[in-house]
């Protein structure tokens, strides 16, 4: 089994996490697959954002705040 990194975005409200992960490959036709640790981590980075606590969040990668550049 191997494991490689992978940047994964997560998206609530206002808010994007850049969080890297490392998904599992093996001989399954599963792969590549998250760890369960890894699902977790996007989880609570997910609640984090969605609670607004951007302080939580950024424990497990870059937090971007999105802002409309433009409007019809």
């Amino acid at each position: 089994m191997k494991q490689r990194k992978k940047t994964k975005y997560v998206h609530e409200g206002r808010y994007v996490a850049e969080v890297e992960v490392g998904l599992l490959e093996d001989e399954t036709g599963w792969s590549p697959y998250l760890s369960i640790e890894e699902a977790y981590k996007l989880d609570d980075v997910r609640e984090a954002l969605r609670r607004g606590d951007v302080e939580s969040a950024a424990k497990y990668g870059r937090i971007y705040e999105l802002r409309p550049v433009a409007h019809p």
